[in-house]
Protein backbone atom coordinates (compact mmCIF):
# COMPACT_ATOMS: atom_id res chain seq x y z
CA UNK A 1 0.00 0.00 0.00
CA UNK A 2 1.82 3.24 -1.29
CA UNK A 3 -0.30 5.62 0.38
CA UNK A 4 -1.95 5.59 3.34
CA UNK A 5 -4.73 8.75 3.68
CA UNK A 6 -8.35 8.43 2.59
CA UNK A 7 -8.01 5.81 -0.04
CA UNK A 8 -5.24 3.91 1.02
CA UNK A 9 -6.47 3.33 4.51
CA UNK A 10 -10.29 2.05 3.30
CA UNK A 11 -8.22 -0.14 1.30
CA UNK A 12 -6.28 -1.49 3.71
CA UNK A 13 -8.95 -1.96 6.27
CA UNK A 14 -11.11 -3.58 3.84
CA UNK A 15 -8.37 -6.01 2.59
CA UNK A 16 -7.39 -7.13 6.10
CA UNK A 17 -10.85 -7.40 7.26
CA UNK A 18 -10.74 -9.99 4.17
CA UNK A 19 -8.32 -12.17 5.29
CA UNK A 20 -4.64 -10.88 3.64
CA UNK A 21 -1.99 -11.54 5.66
CA UNK A 22 0.81 -9.97 4.38
CA UNK A 23 0.66 -6.24 3.95
CA UNK A 24 3.26 -3.28 3.40
CA UNK A 25 2.70 0.16 4.10
CA UNK A 26 4.36 3.00 2.89
CA UNK A 27 3.75 6.61 3.45
CA UNK A 28 6.01 9.38 4.84
CA UNK A 29 2.90 11.86 6.18
CA UNK A 30 1.52 12.26 9.62
CA UNK A 31 -2.25 12.15 10.12
CA UNK A 32 -3.30 15.84 10.58
CA UNK A 33 -6.55 17.17 11.91
CA UNK A 34 -7.64 17.68 8.21
CA UNK A 35 -7.52 14.32 7.35
CA UNK A 36 -9.99 13.15 10.21
CA UNK A 37 -13.03 13.43 8.13
CA UNK A 38 -11.38 11.04 5.32
CA UNK A 39 -8.97 8.42 7.14
CA UNK A 40 -10.65 5.10 8.02
CA UNK A 41 -9.00 4.33 11.61
CA UNK A 42 -7.27 7.63 12.39
CA UNK A 43 -8.36 9.33 16.11
CA UNK A 44 -7.71 12.38 17.26
CA UNK A 45 -4.98 11.07 19.69
CA UNK A 46 -3.64 10.06 16.35
CA UNK A 47 -3.50 13.19 15.14
CA UNK A 48 0.90 13.80 14.67
CA UNK A 49 1.79 10.08 14.49
CA UNK A 50 2.82 8.44 11.21
CA UNK A 51 0.10 7.36 8.98
CA UNK A 52 1.81 3.93 8.60
CA UNK A 53 1.83 3.25 12.53
CA UNK A 54 -1.51 4.69 13.00
CA UNK A 55 -2.99 2.11 10.43
CA UNK A 56 -0.86 -0.73 12.18
CA UNK A 57 -1.98 0.00 15.52
CA UNK A 58 -5.68 -0.11 15.04
CA UNK A 59 -5.99 -3.12 12.49
CA UNK A 60 -3.77 -5.12 14.94
CA UNK A 61 -6.49 -5.02 17.31
CA UNK A 62 -9.21 -6.17 14.87
CA UNK A 63 -6.83 -8.56 12.69
CA UNK A 64 -4.21 -9.41 14.60
CA UNK A 65 -3.20 -12.78 12.48
CA UNK A 66 -2.20 -10.00 9.87
CA UNK A 67 1.85 -8.67 9.69
CA UNK A 68 2.13 -5.26 8.52
CA UNK A 69 5.21 -3.89 7.46
CA UNK A 70 5.42 -0.27 8.14
CA UNK A 71 7.80 1.88 5.98
CA UNK A 72 7.79 5.85 7.45
CA UNK A 73 9.29 6.80 3.74
CA UNK A 74 8.57 8.90 0.98
CA UNK A 75 8.24 7.44 -2.27
CA UNK A 76 9.81 7.50 -5.18
CA UNK A 77 12.08 6.57 -8.33
CA UNK A 78 14.97 5.78 -6.81
CA UNK A 79 13.90 3.89 -3.87
CA UNK A 80 11.40 1.79 -5.92
CA UNK A 81 13.34 -1.72 -5.70
CA UNK A 82 13.89 -1.68 -2.45
CA UNK A 83 10.22 -0.78 -1.29
CA UNK A 84 8.66 -3.25 -3.55
CA UNK A 85 10.72 -6.27 -3.09
CA UNK A 86 9.69 -8.85 -1.73
CA UNK A 87 7.99 -9.26 1.64
CA UNK A 88 9.12 -12.58 3.48
CA UNK A 89 10.21 -14.16 0.23
CA UNK A 90 7.49 -13.24 -1.50
CA UNK A 91 7.03 -11.23 -4.35
CA UNK A 92 3.93 -8.61 -4.07
CA UNK A 93 0.84 -10.04 -5.24
CA UNK A 94 -0.44 -6.44 -6.20
CA UNK A 95 0.33 -3.07 -5.37
CA UNK A 96 -1.79 0.03 -4.66
CA UNK A 97 -1.19 3.25 -5.67
CA UNK A 98 -3.18 5.53 -3.55
CA UNK A 99 -0.37 8.28 -3.77
CA UNK A 100 -2.04 12.64 -4.42
CA UNK A 101 1.60 13.60 -5.58
CA UNK A 102 2.36 13.33 -9.52
CA UNK A 103 6.18 13.01 -9.18
CA UNK A 104 5.67 9.65 -7.32
CA UNK A 105 2.42 8.22 -8.67
CA UNK A 106 4.18 8.72 -11.94
CA UNK A 107 6.91 7.24 -10.53
CA UNK A 108 5.23 3.79 -9.32
CA UNK A 109 3.18 3.30 -12.02
CA UNK A 110 6.04 3.47 -14.27
CA UNK A 111 8.21 0.85 -12.41
CA UNK A 112 5.02 -1.30 -12.20
CA UNK A 113 4.71 -1.46 -15.68
CA UNK A 114 8.15 -1.89 -16.57
CA UNK A 115 8.76 -4.49 -14.06
CA UNK A 116 5.29 -6.57 -14.75
CA UNK A 117 4.02 -5.89 -11.46
CA UNK A 118 0.09 -5.87 -10.88
CA UNK A 119 -0.76 -2.59 -9.67
CA UNK A 120 -3.96 -0.22 -9.55
CA UNK A 121 -4.48 2.96 -8.78
CA UNK A 122 -6.74 5.26 -7.71
CA UNK A 123 -7.33 8.92 -9.30
CA UNK A 124 -8.22 11.81 -7.76
CA UNK A 125 -11.13 12.06 -5.31
CA UNK A 126 -10.83 15.12 -4.32
CA UNK A 127 -13.72 17.63 -5.22
CA UNK A 128 -15.64 14.71 -6.39
CA UNK A 129 -19.18 14.68 -4.27
CA UNK A 130 -21.38 12.17 -6.92
CA UNK A 131 -20.76 8.28 -5.85
CA UNK A 132 -22.48 6.92 -9.10
CA UNK A 133 -19.84 8.59 -11.12
CA UNK A 134 -16.93 6.30 -9.97
CA UNK A 135 -16.09 3.46 -12.53
CA UNK A 136 -13.14 1.04 -12.33
CA UNK A 137 -11.39 0.76 -15.73
CA UNK A 138 -8.00 1.22 -17.78
CA UNK A 139 -6.20 4.37 -17.37
CA UNK A 140 -6.28 4.92 -21.08
CA UNK A 141 -10.82 5.53 -20.59
CA UNK A 142 -10.31 7.54 -17.40
CA UNK A 143 -11.56 11.00 -18.08
CA UNK A 144 -12.50 14.07 -16.54
CA UNK A 145 -10.10 14.21 -13.66
CA UNK A 146 -6.89 16.43 -13.56
CA UNK A 147 -4.77 14.20 -11.55
CA UNK A 148 -5.67 11.63 -14.03
CA UNK A 149 -5.13 13.58 -16.85
CA UNK A 150 -1.63 14.39 -15.39
CA UNK A 151 -0.52 10.54 -15.26
CA UNK A 152 -1.78 9.88 -18.32
CA UNK A 153 0.49 12.47 -20.02
CA UNK A 154 3.58 11.83 -18.17
CA UNK A 155 3.14 7.87 -18.96
CA UNK A 156 2.87 7.84 -21.96
CA UNK A 157 5.97 9.31 -22.79
CA UNK A 158 7.42 6.69 -20.57
CA UNK A 159 5.95 3.90 -23.14
CA UNK A 160 3.02 3.05 -20.89
CA UNK A 161 -0.64 4.28 -22.01
CA UNK A 162 -2.60 1.41 -20.83
CA UNK A 163 -2.48 -1.68 -19.09
CA UNK A 164 -2.82 0.04 -15.67
CA UNK A 165 -6.59 -0.72 -14.00
CA UNK A 166 -7.87 2.55 -12.45
CA UNK A 167 -10.77 3.72 -10.12
CA UNK A 168 -11.56 7.22 -11.24
CA UNK A 169 -14.92 9.78 -11.20
CA UNK A 170 -16.86 10.81 -14.53
CA UNK A 171 -17.64 13.85 -12.44
CA UNK A 172 -16.83 17.30 -13.90
CA UNK A 173 -17.21 20.39 -11.91
CA UNK A 174 -19.91 22.98 -11.91
CA UNK A 175 -20.97 26.05 -10.73
CA UNK A 176 -21.30 25.94 -7.16
CA UNK A 177 -18.56 22.13 -6.60
CA UNK A 178 -15.41 22.74 -4.41
CA UNK A 179 -12.40 23.57 -6.51
CA UNK A 180 -8.93 24.15 -5.91
CA UNK A 181 -8.79 28.21 -5.81
CA UNK A 182 -5.34 30.09 -6.59
CA UNK A 183 -3.68 31.07 -3.55
CA UNK A 184 -4.31 34.74 -2.53
CA UNK A 185 -2.10 37.76 -2.63
CA UNK A 186 -2.05 38.09 1.23
CA UNK A 187 -0.85 35.14 1.41
CA UNK A 188 2.32 34.76 -0.91
CA UNK A 189 2.65 38.24 1.26
CA UNK A 190 3.19 36.13 4.25
CA UNK A 191 5.80 34.65 3.51
CA UNK A 192 7.49 31.94 1.08
CA UNK A 193 4.53 29.34 0.44
CA UNK A 194 6.89 26.32 0.29
CA UNK A 195 7.80 26.15 4.07
CA UNK A 196 4.06 25.46 4.34
CA UNK A 197 4.85 21.91 2.91
CA UNK A 198 5.75 18.99 4.62
CA UNK A 199 8.79 18.35 2.31
CA UNK A 200 10.42 20.49 -0.06
CA UNK A 201 8.90 20.43 -3.61
CA UNK A 202 5.62 18.68 -2.17
CA UNK A 203 2.36 19.75 -2.27
CA UNK A 204 1.24 22.29 -0.21
CA UNK A 205 -2.37 22.71 -0.92
CA UNK A 206 -5.51 20.02 -0.43
CA UNK A 207 -8.10 19.51 -2.01
CA UNK A 208 -11.47 20.20 -1.15
CA UNK A 209 -12.65 16.37 -0.01
CA UNK A 210 -16.01 15.18 1.00
CA UNK A 211 -14.72 12.36 3.23
CA UNK A 212 -17.17 9.40 1.95
CA UNK A 213 -15.47 9.47 -1.28
CA UNK A 214 -11.74 8.61 -0.55
CA UNK A 215 -13.96 5.67 1.25
CA UNK A 216 -15.53 4.59 -2.09
CA UNK A 217 -12.31 4.97 -4.19
CA UNK A 218 -10.49 3.11 -1.12
CA UNK A 219 -13.12 0.10 -1.17
CA UNK A 220 -13.42 0.01 -4.84
CA UNK A 221 -9.54 -0.56 -4.41
CA UNK A 222 -9.58 -3.18 -2.15
CA UNK A 223 -12.82 -5.09 -3.70
CA UNK A 224 -10.80 -5.14 -6.97
CA UNK A 225 -7.56 -6.87 -5.80
CA UNK A 226 -10.54 -9.70 -4.11
CA UNK A 227 -11.68 -10.38 -6.99
CA UNK A 228 -8.31 -10.41 -8.88
CA UNK A 229 -6.65 -12.70 -6.65
CA UNK A 230 -9.52 -15.02 -5.87
CA UNK A 231 -10.12 -15.29 -9.65
CA UNK A 232 -13.94 -14.26 -9.53
CA UNK A 233 -15.57 -13.00 -12.45
CA UNK A 234 -15.50 -9.66 -12.70
CA UNK A 235 -16.30 -7.98 -16.03
CA UNK A 236 -16.58 -3.43 -15.66
CA UNK A 237 -18.44 -1.81 -17.88
CA UNK A 238 -16.79 -1.51 -21.11
CA UNK A 239 -15.04 1.39 -22.46
CA UNK A 240 -15.12 2.48 -26.31
CA UNK A 241 -12.27 2.59 -28.20
CA UNK A 242 -11.27 5.18 -30.21
CA UNK A 243 -8.73 3.84 -31.66
CA UNK A 244 -10.19 3.52 -35.72
CA UNK A 245 -10.62 7.53 -35.04
CA UNK A 246 -7.25 8.11 -34.01
CA UNK A 247 -6.16 5.77 -37.49
CA UNK A 248 -8.26 7.80 -39.36
CA UNK A 249 -7.61 11.14 -38.28
CA UNK A 250 -3.40 10.21 -38.64
CA UNK A 251 -4.79 9.49 -42.48
CA UNK A 252 -6.53 12.75 -42.68
CA UNK A 253 -3.46 14.91 -41.63
CA UNK A 254 -0.73 12.53 -43.58
CA UNK A 255 -2.71 14.04 -46.75
CA UNK A 256 -3.01 17.37 -45.64
CA UNK A 257 0.81 17.93 -44.96
CA UNK A 258 1.02 16.05 -48.78
CA UNK A 259 -1.06 18.88 -50.15
CA UNK A 260 0.54 21.63 -48.42
CA UNK A 261 4.20 20.28 -49.38
CA UNK A 262 2.79 20.19 -52.99
CA UNK A 263 1.68 23.51 -52.99
CA UNK A 264 5.06 24.77 -51.93
CA UNK A 265 6.94 23.13 -54.29
CA UNK A 266 7.99 19.93 -52.53
CA UNK A 267 7.87 16.21 -54.06
CA UNK A 268 5.03 14.70 -51.73
CA UNK A 269 5.13 11.52 -52.70
CA UNK A 270 6.40 9.31 -49.93
CA UNK A 271 6.05 11.83 -47.56
CA UNK A 272 6.57 10.79 -43.89
CA UNK A 273 5.17 12.26 -40.91
CA UNK A 274 6.52 12.23 -37.34
CA UNK A 275 3.25 11.00 -35.47
CA UNK A 276 1.80 7.38 -34.27
CA UNK A 277 -1.88 6.97 -33.31
CA UNK A 278 -0.58 7.25 -29.68
CA UNK A 279 0.25 10.98 -30.53
CA UNK A 280 -2.74 11.39 -32.65
CA UNK A 281 -4.85 10.09 -29.02
CA UNK A 282 -3.09 12.40 -26.64
CA UNK A 283 -3.64 15.40 -28.48
CA UNK A 284 -7.18 14.47 -29.44
CA UNK A 285 -7.90 13.76 -25.66
CA UNK A 286 -5.52 15.34 -23.20
CA UNK A 287 -4.79 18.91 -25.28
CA UNK A 288 -8.22 19.39 -27.21
CA UNK A 289 -10.38 17.17 -25.09
CA UNK A 290 -11.74 15.70 -28.23
CA UNK A 291 -13.51 18.72 -29.06
CA UNK A 292 -13.02 21.68 -32.35
CA UNK A 293 -11.05 24.87 -31.44
CA UNK A 294 -13.44 26.68 -33.34
CA UNK A 295 -16.61 25.14 -32.62
CA UNK A 296 -16.64 23.12 -29.53
CA UNK A 297 -17.89 20.34 -32.39
CA UNK A 298 -16.96 16.73 -31.28
CA UNK A 299 -17.77 14.88 -34.61
CA UNK A 300 -15.94 14.92 -37.80
CA UNK A 301 -12.65 15.89 -36.49
CA UNK A 302 -8.77 16.24 -37.81
CA UNK A 303 -5.83 17.99 -37.25
CA UNK A 304 -4.25 20.53 -38.71
CA UNK A 305 -1.89 23.15 -39.05
CA UNK A 306 -2.59 26.17 -37.31
CA UNK A 307 0.25 28.25 -39.02
CA UNK A 308 1.35 28.64 -42.87
CA UNK A 309 4.63 26.28 -42.46
CA UNK A 310 7.37 28.62 -43.05
CA UNK A 311 11.08 27.93 -45.07
CA UNK A 312 12.15 24.36 -45.46
CA UNK A 313 9.94 22.29 -43.52
CA UNK A 314 10.85 18.98 -45.24
CA UNK A 315 13.94 16.91 -43.98
CA UNK A 316 16.11 15.46 -47.40
CA UNK A 317 18.87 14.53 -45.37
CA UNK A 318 18.42 11.07 -45.64
CA UNK A 319 18.50 10.26 -49.62
CA UNK A 320 15.00 8.90 -50.98
CA UNK A 321 13.51 9.90 -47.95
CA UNK A 322 11.49 13.15 -47.51
CA UNK A 323 9.96 13.49 -43.68
CA UNK A 324 7.65 17.08 -42.78
CA UNK A 325 9.43 18.79 -39.82
CA UNK A 326 6.14 19.31 -38.38
CA UNK A 327 5.61 19.18 -34.53
CA UNK A 328 2.60 18.71 -32.17
CA UNK A 329 2.82 21.97 -30.71
CA UNK A 330 1.91 23.43 -34.41
CA UNK A 331 -1.44 21.10 -34.53
CA UNK A 332 -4.85 22.01 -33.63
CA UNK A 333 -7.96 19.97 -33.36
CA UNK A 334 -10.75 21.18 -36.27
CA UNK A 335 -13.88 19.61 -38.07
CA UNK A 336 -12.98 18.45 -41.37
CA UNK A 337 -15.15 21.11 -42.47
CA UNK A 338 -13.27 23.65 -40.80
CA UNK A 339 -10.00 22.46 -41.64
CA UNK A 340 -10.41 22.55 -45.13
CA UNK A 341 -11.44 26.14 -44.90
CA UNK A 342 -8.21 26.95 -42.86
CA UNK A 343 -6.35 24.90 -45.34
CA UNK A 344 -7.25 27.12 -48.14
CA UNK A 345 -7.17 30.51 -46.98
CA UNK A 346 -4.33 30.14 -43.65
CA UNK A 347 -2.07 27.26 -44.99
CA UNK A 348 -2.42 27.63 -48.70
CA UNK A 349 -3.41 31.23 -49.00
CA UNK A 350 -2.50 35.03 -47.47
CA UNK A 351 -4.36 35.13 -44.04
CA UNK A 352 -3.29 34.51 -40.72
CA UNK A 353 -5.58 32.68 -38.06
CA UNK A 354 -6.28 36.30 -36.47
CA UNK A 355 -8.32 37.08 -39.46
CA UNK A 356 -10.64 34.18 -39.54
CA UNK A 357 -11.37 34.04 -35.87
CA UNK A 358 -12.43 35.60 -33.02
CA UNK A 359 -9.94 36.71 -30.53
CA UNK A 360 -11.11 33.89 -27.93
CA UNK A 361 -10.34 31.33 -30.23
CA UNK A 362 -7.19 32.40 -30.61
CA UNK A 363 -6.18 32.85 -27.20
CA UNK A 364 -7.39 29.00 -26.77
CA UNK A 365 -4.86 27.66 -29.06
CA UNK A 366 -1.99 30.03 -27.52
CA UNK A 367 -2.95 28.43 -24.48
CA UNK A 368 -3.45 24.98 -25.18
CA UNK A 369 -0.04 24.91 -27.29
CA UNK A 370 1.44 26.77 -24.26
CA UNK A 371 0.37 23.86 -21.87
CA UNK A 372 1.94 21.10 -24.66
CA UNK A 373 5.06 22.37 -24.55
CA UNK A 374 5.33 22.35 -20.79
CA UNK A 375 4.55 18.89 -20.93
CA UNK A 376 7.31 18.07 -23.60
CA UNK A 377 9.34 17.51 -20.93
CA UNK A 378 7.85 14.22 -19.97
CA UNK A 379 8.86 12.48 -23.28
Amino acid sequence: MVGCGGVGSHATAALARSGVSNIRLIDFDQVTLSSLNRHAVATLADVGTSKVHCIRKRLEQITPWTHFECRNELFNESTAATQLSPMNGQAPDFIIDAIDNIDSKVSLLAYCAKNSLKVISSMGAGCKSDPTKIFIGDISTSTDDPLSKSTRRRLRWQGVKDGIPVVYSTERTAPGKAQLLPLSEEEFAKGSVGELGVLPDFRVRILPVLGTMPAIFGLAVANHIILEIAGYPHDYLPSKSRDKMYDGILGLLQGAEERIARSFGFESQGLKIPFTQDDVGYLVEEVYHGRSVVSGLTTRLCLCRWIRPKGNFIDKRTPGQNNSLLQMKELVLMTKDEAAKHEKQVLKGEKVPEDLYEAEVVDTVRRMMEEEQRFERFR
